[in-house]
């Protein structure tokens, strides 16, 4: 075997995140996005130190495990689903056994307590927040929204029927891609930084069914004065770039509002962002109409949401994660506690009822403004939220934890914060990671430094997809 080769096999299991384990004359070989049992053909497209690649190019024959019917009808081109097919169980199973493998490879299976895996209320139309990207679904086509195609970094989607997220989702996407294909305005080329549309970002509340909308785009507006020009009527003064941009955001305003939708606007915005990156993010946001939050509830409390706020997003799997996580961290009368990575506040205003004082650190200043609302208007007077990074933060904090909640992003705790975290020795962590390659590694440090894991649970926070959340409880080993 090698590099180039075309090859066949059946996926034996599947490793986190979407690793498919097949074996061609006993060696193993990783093809991405293949379900255990599935026949595949693939393409060798790495091969070194015994260890091989491939690039799946064809399902031959379906896993015995998947489900004949009720898949989404974009799952398979569109990048974001992984398990649609398979039965609920099925992937809870596999989860399930992803996170305890993972574990037991820096822990001893019978040091701690290994708890399960914990179900997702809904397992369709749970997301409450989505990134749609403009584009097209091959070269020099028309104008799609939706996700980008499984594998590639151009082509695009049209997910109209996606199965993770509210129907209402759904109608906001393709109210807003008939309107801009109507109005003949084109995306935003990354490549060639030409363009004006490039994301739609939508968020709404289970609870409360409050919807927020923001419109992505370029600060590119001639080819808005070219096409309202072209619309004019002889005599007529030639419009200005920003008069013409008003113009079609406030008839896409006016085809929103008109939509029969399940829950209710409560703002709609248009977002300028004139970054070279492929991201999210404001240069300069106008509301449109409402205003530019909404709120969401959870385990009884209530909480203010902006358009970048970081949020989980899957509420009703939130307040599982959540209440398993108070669990967790168990007794905290008359403890300060840190929540570190903190995010909106979720966790730190579930905890400030029961403790002397909260402090939560977040570097996303947004974030740590909505935390300080919500925690005001849930009435609680003993938390303190601080913006900045944590590695840089944590040496300026006056008090002195008992207790540690730590829920980093992806990628885990930078190395020297979580020395400082180390050496404040306190009893017990709490750590809910949302990806528990990082976490095993993280854990794999704090093992060396004094602390060893004494309770385990993963919660599916993401059902069709790979991702998987993870809680730990870790203990400070008595010397």
């Amino acid at each position: 075997m090698k590099k180039g080769d075309l090859c066949e096999a059946v996926i034996e299991r599947i490793e986190f995140p979407n690793k498919g384990i097949a074996y061609i004359e006993g060696e193993r070989v990783v093809v991405k996005h293949a379900i255990p049992g599935q026949r595949v053909r693939f393409v060798i497209n790495k091969k070194r130190h015994g260890s091989a690649e491939g690039r799946l190019l064809e399902v031959l024959e379906r896993s015995p495990l998947e489900q004949a019917q009720g898949t989404c009808p974009h799952f398979g081109q569109c990048g974001g689903c992984l398990y649609q097919s398979l039965p609920y169980e099925e992937q809870l199973r596999i989860k399930n056994a992803q996170v305890k493998t993972l574990l037991d490879g820096v822990c001893d299976p019978e040091s701690y307590e290994y708890e399960g895996i914990k179900g997702s209320p809904l397992h369709t139309g749970y997301r409450n927040k989505m990134e749609f990207t403009f584009g097209d679904e091959y070269k020099d086509g028309p104008l799609a929204l939706g996700m980008h195609r499984r594998g590639s970094f151009y082509d695009v989607v049209t997910t109209m029927d996606c199965r993770i997220v509210h129907p209402d989702f759904c109608r906001i996407l393709e109210a807003t891609l008939a309107f801009f294909q109507d109005a003949n305005v084109s995306y935003y080329r990354r490549m060639r930084h030409e363009g004006y549309l490039r994301h739609l970002l939508v968020r709404r509340a289970v609870k409360t069914g409050e919807i927020l909308v923001a419109l992505v785009t370029s600060g590119q507006t001639e080819e808005l004065e070219r096409g309202e020009t072209q619309k004019a009527t002889a005599g007529q003064e030639k419009l200005a770039g920003c008069e013409a941009e008003e113009r079609i955001l406030a008839g896409w305003r006016d085809r929103l509002l008109s939509l029969p939708l399940a829950g209710t606007f409560t703002g709609i915005l248009h977002i300028r962002n004139d970054s070279l990156a492929d991201v999210v993010q404001s240069d300069e946001t106008t509301i449109l109409y409402g205003q530019d939050y909404f709120y969401e509830e959870l385990l009884g409390l209530k909480f203010r949401i902006s358009p970048f706020s970081f949020f989980q997003t899957n509420s009703l799997g939130a307040e599982v994660l959540y209440e398993t996580a108070r669990g967790y961290v168990g007794e905290t009368r008359d403890k300060v506690v840190f929540d570190l990575y903190s995010g909106t506040g979720t966790i730190a205003q579930m905890i400030a009822p029961v403790a002397a004082k909260v402090v939560g650190v977040e570097i996303v200043e947004e974030a740590v403004q909505a935390a300080r609302e919500n925690a005001a208007q849930n009435g609680l007077s003993n938390c303190e939220f601080i913006a900045g990074d944590v590695l840089k933060v944590i040496d300026e904090l006056a008090d002195k934890p008992d207790l540690i909640i730590l829920d980093p992003p992806r990628d885990g705790i930078h190395p020297k914060a979580l020395d400082k975290i180390i050496r404040y020795g306190v009893d017990r962590l709490v750590y809910i990671s949302c990806k528990p390659t990082s976490l095993v590694r993280d854990l794999a440090i704090l093992q060396g430094r004094g602390y060893r894991l004494v309770k385990a649970c993963a919660v599916d926070m993401f059902p069709a997809t790979s991702g998987i959340e993870t809680i730990v409880g870790i203990q400070k080993v008595s010397m």
